[in-house]
């Protein structure tokens, strides 16, 4: 295990910044909101010669029990509990408030290595913020503009003798091996995506609550499940554009989740028992198949739903009409908050992966094309028959397949082609992941 790096300080002191510095890429979410982040995440960085977990956390904050910042405490003290190193950070343009030692006080008492980071130094180190941290009595503390890239090369001497200091153990992993199953969980606010997330892992890992749009990051986690090594994600709750409250804040929110689908090999969609499927679970579930993912309804809160035989008629019917594009897709009836069913979620979602990575050979799929066309002849065009010549598959992840014909492609109806989509997907039980059916004209070898 590498040693894990907590980035903890007051809100809006720039910790997600230097979190997005790190590792060298946008992965959390970034703006001048105080309290944007409330979960924790991390990502494996390597500095040098030195390699480490970062954990970013949400703005430590005074918070009164049960309430959203008390939730989003526990995640900041579960990280600093984790940390072989802290990272305290301040605004150096505020200088040292009230609550930064509050807080200071707090992290001494963990009796771990802190390191003191002065954040907005962008001119020099004789800022209000930098003079006045030494102060807090946790040792010299190091100048950086995280936004601006300033002072990292300090601050990678500070890690770095930290760790040296305090015999950590700072070598290099080896390459860690990719997770088998990346699976993101999806939905509308407040269906109990982390809820799921949360029961799936066994522990309090993303906040939840009855109020709805609490996720904003997506969470990231890899875990194992019968051997097999999943990369686990939380998403922030999508829901219609009409009923945004914080427009510019969830339409990041929502893009984070987007872009969680687009690395997802199977993508799981929760909706809500107890209202059926909403004309956004739908939009949603249309946005994955377009994506190639394979994907999985699960029908949380099924502990609430009375006639639960009707209901689930209800809901196949619904989704075999609506998603025709990826017939069969798994319904899996759960309760997250009470435990039931799901790791059922998990079984399907490894069902799905195995057939999103499925290879036909080209002698069972020509076979097929023959007894497709003979049970359903291929429409005229210009008073003859429109020909195919063969079908082979060119890739996975899903599966592609290209059709050869001599015909002109404008000459195929749309109609005939989903029939030999379907039957397709029927003859090699495709059923819950999108599959690809092209054509290709082949040239007359004789012309000429």
């Amino acid at each position: 295990m590498s040693i894990k790096i907590a980035i903890i300080g007051r809100p809006n002191v720039g910790k997600s910044t230097l979190f997005n510095r790190l590792a060298g890429k946008k992965l959390a979410l970034v703006d001048d909101t105080p309290g944007l982040t409330r979960d924790r995440r991390e990502f494996k960085v390597e500095m040098g010669d030195i390699a480490f977990t970062i954990i970013d956390t949400a703005g430590l904050e005074k918070a009164e029990n049960e309430t959203l910042e008390k939730f989003m405490m526990e995640q900041t003290e579960i990280a600093m509990n984790e940390a072989d190193i802290i990272l305290m950070m301040i605004d150096g343009r505020q200088g040292v408030t009230t609550l930064d030692r509050f807080f200071s006080s707090m992290v001494r008492k963990k009796n771990k290595p802190v390191i003191v980071v002065v954040n907005k130094c962008e001119s020099n180190k004789s800022s209000q913020g930098f003079d006045e941290s030494y102060s807090l009595g946790l040792g010299e503390p190091v100048a950086i503009s995280a936004e601006h890239n300033q002072g990292m090369a300090d601050l990678y001497e500070t890690i770095a003798s930290t760790i040296k200091e305090n015999s950590l153990n700072a070598e290099i992993e080896e390459e860690e091996k990719k997770p088998d199953l990346h699976l993101a969980i999806i939905g509308r606010p407040n269906v109990g995506k982390s809820t799921l997330f949360n029961r799936l892992l066994g522990e309090k890992r993303s906040i939840t609550g009855p109020i709805a749009g609490i996720t904003r990051d997506s969470i990231y986690v890899d875990w194992e499940y019968k051997g097999t090594t999943i990369r686990l994600v939380d998403t922030a709750g999508m829901r219609r554009k009409s009923k945004l409250r914080h427009e510019r804040l969830e339409k990041m929110a929502v893009h984070e989740s987007m872009h969680a689908v687009q690395y997802a090999n199977v993508v799981v969609l929760i909706i809500d028992a107890t209202e059926g499927l909403d004309k956004q679970d739908l939009t949603l579930a249309d946005h994955v198949i377009a994506e190639g993912r394979g994907l999985i309804i699960a029908v949380n809160k099924w502990d609430l739903v009375k006639d639960k035989k009707q209901t689930l008629h209800e809901l196949r019917e619904k989704l075999e009409y609506t998603l025709s594009q990826a017939k069969g897709v798994p319904l899996v009836a759960l309760s997250a908050l009470k435990g039931n069913n799901v790791k059922k979620v998990i079984d399907e979602s490894l069902i799905i992966l195995d057939l999103w990575n499925k290879r036909i050979g080209t002698g069972p799929l020509n076979r097929w094309l023959s007894e497709a066309l003979e049970q359903h002849n291929p429409p005229l065009s210009g008073g003859k028959r429109i020909k195919f010549r063969y079908v082979t598959q060119i890739k996975t992840r899903p599966p592609t397949f290209v059709l050869f014909t001599s015909s002109s492609l404008k000459e195929l109806p749309e109609s005939y082609l989903r029939y030999l989509t379907n039957s397709l997907r029927e003859k090699f039980k495709f059923q819950g992941v999108p599959i690809r059916l092209s054509l290709k004209k082949t040239s007359n070898p004789f012309n000429g």
